[in-house]
């Protein structure tokens, strides 16, 4: 008769007392990003968090979605990691924001091919950090072992937001209007976006990025200024500049009959894009797609009100500028030049 083999879980590559490790860790840097409606901690087969209906008469729910993309790879190659959890809950409240919702409670899912305690650590420390800079609370998440799916030291990040927004004050975009005027809100950088092209630039020329530091800075997280500037001022329309850029972006959150018309020359761009252009050949619509060009996020406004627009994101520390306006267009475009 033949022997069977005698295996552990371990012995698959699963290594359950490094995940509990994990968990007992990051319990007190869950907690340090609470809010009043999250009931319990970490650890719970599910997160339970009240609907602040106290604050809200009529709550709407908004949720979304996202990861980090192909960041990961250059912040692994270069061991800098404290900044990844930020992007990954930028890509995500920044996202719910445009609908001006407050964000309520965020969750994370970190898959790797073999846990490294201090790997996950330094990750998930740093979604505490952006989750505590969103006013979001960490709730709960997934830390998935794959031995096989992935190699040993690959990991791989998603999030998942969840906000809330008074029904009669949501952002819509139908009250935008042609003659409006755009603010742009400046980027940390390229921020999670492009990183594919990013990457092939870095192998196909030999380049050695000038300052991997700016090049990977983290994706900028905008709630409490735009959160701030929605208590004050009159806003018809927010767009995050995420995958698509500047130009699939826009038309997201405008009427299908209008387009927008932006002036580059009217916000300062940051090096690392000129770097870019210093690299490679691109065309100009090419490179508007794929990357923010220094702008993360867009107002939308009414002529008259951009003073105050920017007076108060002055207030709240952004670097914002008007570039551009809403104008007809039945191609539902954005013109940049």
């Amino acid at each position: 008769m033949t022997r069977k083999p005698r295996l552990k879980y371990r012995d698959a590559g699963v290594h359950l007392d490094a995940a509990e490790r994990l968990i007992d860790r990051i319990r007190p840097w869950a907690a340090s990003t609470g809010r009043p409606e999250v009931l319990g901690g970490i650890g719970g087969f599910g997160a339970l968090i009240e609907i602040p209906t106290g604050r809200y008469r009529r709550p709407v729910l908004v949720a979304g979605t996202d990861g980090v993309g192909t960041k990961l790879l250059l912040a692994l190659a270069h061991d800098r990691l404290e900044g990844i959890g930020v992007d990954l809950v930028a890509m995500c409240a920044n996202d719910v924001l445009v609908h001006g919702a407050e964000p309520l409670f965020f969750l994370d899912y970190y898959a790797t091919g073999q846990l490294d305690v201090e790997q996950g650590s330094r990750l998930i420390r740093s979604i505490t950090e952006g989750c505590r800079e969103a006013g979001c609370a960490l709730v709960g998440g997934e830390t998935a072992e794959l031995p096989g799916l992935y190699r040993p030291h690959d990991f791989d990040l998603a999030g998942f937001c969840v906000g809330v927004v008074e029904h009669d004050r949501m952002l819509d975009g139908s009250a935008v209007r042609a003659g409006d005027r755009v603010i742009g809100l400046a980027s940390s950088g390229i921020h999670s976006n492009g990183y594919s092209l990013v990457r092939a630039i870095l192998e196909e020329t030999g380049t050695v990025p000038p300052d991997i530091d700016r090049l990977l800075a983290p994706t900028r997280i905008y709630v409490r200024s735009i959160r701030a500037l929605l208590e004050t001022c009159s806003v018809h329309a927010l767009a995050h500049i995420t995958g698509g850029g500047l130009i699939d972006n826009p038309p997201r959150v405008i009427p299908a009959s209008l387009g927008i018309a932006l002036d580059p020359s009217r916000w300062p761009r940051p090096a690392v894009f000129d770097w870019i252009e210093e690299q490679i050949e691109i065309d100009p619509l090419e490179f508007y797609r794929t990357f923010n060009a220094g702008i993360g996020f867009m107002v939308i406004t009414a002529p008259d009100a951009v003073a105050e627009v920017l007076k108060s994101l002055a207030a709240s520390g952004e670097q914002a500028f008007e570039i551009g306006e809403v104008i007809e267009d039945p191609g539902h475009g954005v013109r940049i030049g």
